[in-house]
């Protein structure tokens, strides 16, 4: 950090042992993640209760380059927030996370989700329990009824919309989780 971390209590007496798990916590985001600026951690017990523990709100403004992350962790949310060791490590879990997140972003990373190749049925050989489809580059491949989802294999039909995962059989290539895409059939 380019800046000396700072750390706030409020409603409540300072604790030199809360005070070091937080520097270690801040060290830990340090290591993983060494663009932070600065990092300033609040610890507020809001409310005293004389039949209940005291829930400890913790809050954490990391600056770091094009941002700021602000991390709340809020005890209605949180009952087990009643133990402060506990408030601060999920506080700093959800810090990383964050700055994961953050860092994820700013190499331009992103979650993608493959859409399973798609086609339809070209040929079926129900007596035989195989078919073909035809794919949306004009290629055919086979596929056996056993490959079919939900037991799906009778409710083809040529013609049929499906998607399938493509895979290296013994004879070439074969479709393998063929799913029957429709009105009453889940896509993807």
């Amino acid at each position: 950090m380019q800046l000396p971390l700072q750390i706030t209590f409020r409603n409540m007496q300072p604790s030199a042992a809360v005070e070091a798990k937080i520097r270690s916590d801040a060290a830990k985001l340090d290591k993983f993640y060494d663009r932070i600026m600065e990092c300033r951690v609040m610890v507020e017990a809001p409310h005293r209760h004389h039949q209940e523990g005291n829930l400890y709100h913790i809050r954490i403004d990391l600056s770091v380059p094009g941002g700021e992350l602000i991390v709340r962790r809020n005890p209605p949310e949180h009952q087990a927030h009643e133990d402060i060791y506990v408030a601060v490590r999920d506080a700093f879990n959800a810090a990383r996370r964050e700055l994961q997140d953050y860092a994820r972003h700013q190499r331009g990373d992103t979650k993608t989700h493959e859409v399973p190749p798609h086609g339809q049925v070209a040929a079926l050989f129900p007596d035989e329990g195989y078919g073909f489809i035809e794919t949306s580059d004009g290629r055919e491949i086979y596929f056996h009824q056993n490959s079919v989802l939900n037991a799906a294999f009778s409710d083809l039909e040529i013609g049929s919309e499906v998607r399938f995962v493509e895979e290296e059989g013994d004879r070439g290539t074969q479709a393998s989780t063929v799913r029957l895409v429709g009105k009453h059939h889940l896509v993807g």
